[in-house]
């Protein structure tokens, strides 16, 4: 009969630049999560809470480690640029590796250690046809038909950014909440408000579809990078000051690279009577 002791699951509380995250390890021992685990634990009362819970499974094909990704309604996400950059430096860490390669459903991706307790991931190429993103029909993704006329970028997952005089002032719950229902996004979207602050330097607040506001989001760090490159806003590669801290894009020939601190909380373990009490 398994014990208490073994029915128990083990977790990591992470954050980058105050995006936080549960993490899972499940490489050696499967872990059956479901939408309605996920939203126990992103509980922040009677749970531990989280914008993404990640889950670390055995990598294919020489990858050190394949994620996924859950938000905290309980939904999934292709992407997650802060959490694979924090299991990253993880793995790194633990393996006494400079880099490591990761498998989501955004594909194989690339994380290195950058110097000064900082590390790099390149989330792959933008996704910037309409079918990619994806919208609801054929259209220019660089100035969507909404009004302020954002840009619709794919980063496996999709993004809505605005470009506005000062996003300190937009009502970020009320408009992000009505953007990421908006039915020109069929598989709903993260929403960004951004403005120039100076040569290749964005301030930036975010809404995560299935989450809300954040502190930072890695992939929609990366998306407005390259909004903001495609609309002459900036070069590409630029600083990003988020409610969180700043994060650093560089839009290259093989990929939007994102670098920035980690941390890694605190460890922690679900007790069997909470996991039964929840699945």
């Amino acid at each position: 009969m398994m014990t208490h002791a073994t029915r128990d699951i083990a977790f990591m509380k992470m954050h980058g630049l105050g995006n936080d995250f549960v993490v899972l390890d499940a490489r050696v021992r499967p872990v059956d999560m479901t939408a309605a685990l996920a939203q126990a634990i992103g509980d922040r009362h009677r749970g531990v809470g989280f914008d993404q819970l990640a889950l670390i499974e055995p990598g294919p094909d020489g990858a050190d480690a394949r994620l996924v990704f859950y938000n905290s309604d309980g939904s999934t996400a292709g992407a997650c640029g802060n959490a694979t950059r924090c299991i990253a430096r993880h793995l790194m860490d633990e393996a006494g590796l400079s880099e490591v390669v990761l498998v989501t459903e955004r594909g194989r991706l690339m994380a290195r250690d950058a110097g000064d307790g900082l590390t790099s991931v390149n989330m792959g190429q933008p996704q910037l046809r309409w079918d990619e993103v994806p919208l609801a029909s054929e259209m220019d993704t660089l100035e969507l038909p909404i009004d302020g006329g954002p840009t619709a970028t794919g980063m496996g997952n999709p993004h809505c950014t605005f470009f506005v005089e000062d996003s300190e002032s937009v009502d970020l719950e009320a408009r992000g909440a009505e953007i990421e229902h908006h039915p020109l996004y069929p598989q709903r979207t993260n929403v960004q408000f951004a403005s120039v602050i100076g040569p290749d330097h964005l301030r930036m607040r975010v809404w995560e579809r299935g989450v809300g506001v954040t502190l930072a989001s890695g992939s929609s760090s990366c998306a407005t990078a390259v909004a903001a490159a495609r609309r002459g806003l900036t070069g590409r590669r630029v600083s990003i000051d988020l409610d969180g801290g700043r994060i650093e894009i560089d839009w290259r020939e093989d990929g939007v690279w994102m670098t920035g601190p980690t941390a890694h909380v605190f460890s922690g373990t679900f007790s069997s009577d909470w996991l039964e009490a929840v699945r």
